[in-house]
């Protein structure tokens, strides 16, 4: 007997990423699972720019240049957040992972590091070209993804990726080199006003299918990742300032106070799930726009409690009053933002409506309390994260006399 032949190997197909071309169309938002390793890549590069904007508005606020580093890290931070937000949406949209989108990618990563090997320049003197030079470069690729969209779709998409594409106002950054140092501030305004514009006059035409759930996944890590660096820095800054100046007493107020905050910011954000929220352009891009108030908030804290830190051990040249505004200031304003855009739309009463806005309030109120501003705030903010916690189980607790239960709506 003569044994018959093995058959041949069935050969899967091969992987989206192994073929080198493919038409960038669009993904539908009824998907159920969406692969983000590259995108997040792209996020934990992104953290060294930010790392470097925070370490240079430190620098400026304990030198006693408060209001000119400000203004420089929000520029910064405002060049670096845009750029992440057209890489976010038309990743949840067009995203297809062939090798073309990859090198696209490694390109707008190159042009992040750019700009981050440009940020210290831009804060100590006031030379952007390495910054805008590096945008142009993420802006460029950018550029290129929506031409490959307009050429893979017709009709009306085809009208908003060329919206996109000829929309990206490179030419009005660039003039950032030429303006004076006192005209760049305003040019900086009319160019952000400009370039906010283009996602509501592109989308006129079509709305992109960008999808709720991975939207709010992806604001969602780089929120973690914003926080994660947070708590980094002012590791390091306290570790630093307990071998160099052995002051674990004045230290230890702060590095626990930090600890609550930024904990207490990881739970307000993450208590709800906002995906059910985005579930149109209007409302979406709104949270959106708002989330760089959420980032640069967060960001700042970190950069805040170096600052206290730099005080504490006496290195600072500023007030303890400005030092303890550099952490609660921020930390108001991250809460305050989260509430406008996550939570309210989640509670019910006056008492869970007024959970975080009063927390801001009394954060801000701490910052008068001197060396215990800090641990203060934190208190407060652990604080309003045990009353939320409480008025979500009083929520879901029986109505007595009913035999029925009430819905448990998260407070934070």
């Amino acid at each position: 007997m003569t044994s018959s032949p093995a058959p041949p190997p069935v050969r899967s197909a091969a992987p989206a990423h192994q073929i080198p071309l493919r038409s960038l169309t669009a993904r539908g938002r009824d998907e159920t699972h969406r692969v983000v390793s590259l995108e997040l890549f792209f996020d934990l590069c992104f953290v060294v720019a930010i790392a470097q904007a925070c370490a240079q508005l430190v620098h400026a606020i304990v030198e006693g240049h408060t209001g000119e580093g400000i203004l420089n890290y929000l520029m910064i931070f405002f060049a670096i957040w845009w750029a992440w937000m057209n890489f976010t949406w038309f990743a949840s949209a067009y995203y297809n992972d062939d090798v073309l989108y990859r090198i696209v990618t490694l390109i707008q990563i190159a042009g992040v590091l750019v700009l981050t090997a440009g940020v210290s320049q831009a804060f100590e003197e006031h030379a952007y070209l390495v910054v805008i030079l590096g945008y142009v470069i993420m802006r460029l690729a950018m550029t290129a993804q929506w031409l490959r969209v307009a050429r893979s779709s017709q009709g009306p998409e085809r009208t908003m990726a060329l919206r996109y594409a000829v929309g990206l106002c490179q030419i009005g950054w660039l003039g950032l080199l030429a303006l004076p140092e006192a005209g760049r501030p305003w040019l900086f305004l009319v160019m952000t006003l400009l370039e906010m514009a283009v996602p509501l006059y592109a989308e006129r035409a079509h709305p992109t299918p960008w999808h709720p759930h991975h939207i709010a996944e992806r604001y969602g890590l780089l929120t973690l990742i914003v926080l994660g660096e947070t708590i980094a820095a002012a590791t390091v800054a306290v570790k630093s300032g307990i071998d160099e100046h052995k002051a674990l007493g004045e230290l230890l107020p702060i590095a626990a106070g930090g600890l609550l905050i930024i904990f207490a910011a990881w739970w307000v954000y993450f208590a709800v799930p906002i995906h059910g929220h985005l579930r149109s352009n209007r409302q979406s891009f709104l949270w959106g726009y708002g989330h760089y108030l959420i980032f640069v908030s967060g960001a700042a804290i970190g950069a805040g409690l170096e600052v206290a830190v730099e005080h504490a051990v006496g290195k600072a040249h500023l007030s303890a009053l400005s030092a303890s505004a550099a952490v609660t200031l921020p930390t108001a304003l991250f809460l305050l933002t989260v509430w406008a855009l996550h939570s309210r739309f989640y509670k019910v009463g006056i008492a869970q409506q007024s959970v975080l806005p009063a927390t801001a309030l009394l954060v801000v109120v701490c910052t008068f309390l001197g060396h215990w501003a800090v641990l203060a705030a934190g208190l407060v903010a652990a604080l309003a994260v045990a009353a939320g916690v409480t008025l979500t189980a009083l929520g879901a607790s029986p109505v007595r006399g009913r035999g029925e239960e009430s819905v448990a709506v998260p407070v934070l």
